[in-house]
Formats: structure tokens, C-alpha cells, sequence
């Protein structure tokens, strides 16, 4: 399983990678706050670590985006995490919230209980991203910034 890691502090996501990747995952950590989508479709995780406060565009706007793209889990971890801050996250799509500061193991128990719903019920949702456009192969959809067309199968075939 793979995890897109998107928070902004090296030392935080160095540790919280290292962690999560003694458990048996492969975690990528965002490098590039301006194209956090483009980076989420190349990866294609099955489950995204969100901080708020990040560089151009904060956490509820790319967590919107993902969204627009894919139904993975969104784990929200972040020092703002007074009650507005978790309404707002859920509001936006997320599935769940880790205040700062946190315990490794708790984040890894939130990690995996957020996987096993996700997957245990239902196939992943495949992803195929090329110049801008995303094919989402599981509805048949293709997605370029905030337009969305269904395709028909034979659409879908030529694009996949």
C-alpha cells in the first residue's frame, strides 16, 4: 500500500515516512506545493496524509482537489486542531483527524483502520494521468482542472 505524505515540515514527513515505511509501507511525500494533484495522480496512493498550513494553497483546498479526482482515504494531521478545524476538514472530504503533536503508533493505528474500511469492501480506484488529464479507470471519467466528462467503453479504452 502507498501513502501520499503532503506536509511541509522535512523533519516531520522524514520521520512520519521512516515510520510508516518499518509498517511494510511505501510512502511519497509531496515536494512541489504548487502541483499537489499532478503529484497525488502520478503516485496513485491508496490513502493521502494532509496537513493544513502548506505552502500557496493550504490543506482543504488540495484535499477538495484529491477529491475531484478520487474517493482514497484523506487523513488530515495538523496542529490547528481546535473543532472548526476538524469540521472544516471532514466538511471538505476528510475521513479522519491527527492533532499535533501525535504518537507515531496512534497515526499508524489511524493509518490502518482508515485501509482496511477503504479496502476491505471495495476495489481500488485506478488512476492514469497524462498531460494535465486524469482517466479515472473505475467510473470512467476523465478529469482536467474542474471539468469532468464520463466516457463511454470504447472512450475509455482509447484513452487507457
Amino acid at each position: 500500500m502507498k501513502i501520499f505524505l503532503v506536509e511541509d515540515d522535512q523533519v516531520i514527513a522524514q520521520a512520519i515516512c521512516r515510520h510508516l515505511e518499518s509498517w511494510g509501507y511505501a510512502c511519497a511525500a509531496a515536494t512541489d506545493f504548487q502541483h499537489v494533484t499532478e503529484q497525488f495522480a502520478a503516485e496513485n496512493p491508496q490513502l493521502v496524509i494532509l496537513d493544513i498550513g502548506l505552502p500557496f494553497y493550504n490543506g482543504y483546498h488540495w484535499c477538495t482537489e484529491i477529491r475531484k479526482l478520487s474517493k482514497v482515504p484523506i487523513l488530515f494531521l495538523s496542529s490547528a486542531s481546535d473543532n472548526m478545524n476538524i469540521v472544516m476538514a471532514v466538511s471538505v472530504g476528510a475521513d479522519d483527524f491527527v492533532a499535533k503533536p501525535f504518537d507515531l503508533s496512534v497515526l499508524v493505528a489511524k493509518v490502518q483502520a482508515l485501509l482496511r474500511r477503504a479496502y476491505d469492501f471495495a476495489a481500488p480506484a485506478d488512476l492514469l494521468s497524462c498531460g494535465g488529464v486524469t482517466l479515472r479507470l473505475g467510473d470512467g471519467v476523465a478529469v482536467r482542472g474542474d471539468r469532468t466528462v464520463e466516457l463511454t467503453r470504447n472512450e475509455q479504452r482509447i484513452l487507457q
